[in-house]
């Protein structure tokens, strides 16, 4: 952990009291059921935490920032920035996927690039955080992290991400675009599909949704993103 405080330290000027939340915030329920000797606890009650966090903050930031918002349209718009494929981007653009500890099956099927997790993840810090540092650092770190990209517009308006990328990619001649659907997670009535989306065979992002079309947007919105 000693690596990934020195990381927040640096980036996020976050020095965090108890190390053991910190650890239990970065620790997936697959590490804990391969490790059950050392007495872990996994990370899904700072998650269920970090979700109520997050809900408010945003909440309270689009209240003010967007005065002349009716109810219907700040309560879409939130819904648009804590979804599933914007947290897990986030938790990527903070490096958290390199730090988090899996075990061996979930690591090997892909699980630090899964976003359903790396969603869980953000939300498992947040809560993290909120409990060792106060709601005032958490807020201080959702400004750094999320309020530019919010206020640049990003979530404001629902949109064919796949044409959008397809536009972008190919302004300066044809660029070859192509969707791998990476896996199928879940029962048949309440199946969850990963997309990962390539550039003339470079991976540029990823993306899941309850259908292969909502994948395929989500992974050409979070290409978007990382362009």
């Amino acid at each position: 952990m000693k690596e990934l405080q020195d990381k927040l330290l640096k980036e996020f000027e976050i020095q965090f009291q108890d190390e053991a939340i910190l650890s239990q915030a970065f620790t997936h329920s697959s590490y804990v059921n391969e490790h059950r000797t050392l007495g872990l606890e996994d990370n899904e009650r700072l998650e269920f935490l970090g979700d109520a966090v997050l809900e408010y903050l945003i909440s309270d930031f689009l209240y003010k920032e967007y005065s002349e918002y009716p109810e219907g349209k700040l309560s879409k718009l939130r819904s648009s920035i804590v979804r599933e494929e914007s947290l897990s981007y986030f938790a990527v653009e903070c490096g958290f996927d390199e730090h988090i500890l899996l075990g061996k099956g979930e690591e090997i099927s892909g699980g630090r690039s899964r976003p359903s997790l790396l969603c869980d993840l953000f939300e498992a810090f947040l809560g993290a955080l909120t409990l060792d540092q106060g709601l005032d650092v958490s807020k201080k770190f959702i400004q750094n992290v999320m309020v530019e990209k919010i206020k640049a517009g990003i979530f404001h308006q629902e949109m064919d991400f796949k044409t959008r990328l397809q536009e972008e990619l190919q302004q300066n001649g044809e660029v070859s675009i192509r969707y791998d659907l990476v896996e199928e997670i879940g029962p048949a009535h309440e199946k969850i599909f990963v997309i990962d989306v390539y550039a003339d065979e470079k991976k540029i992002g990823f993306g899941s949704g309850k259908s292969k079309k909502q994948a395929e947007q989500a992974a050409a919105s979070n290409a978007l993103e990382n362009l």
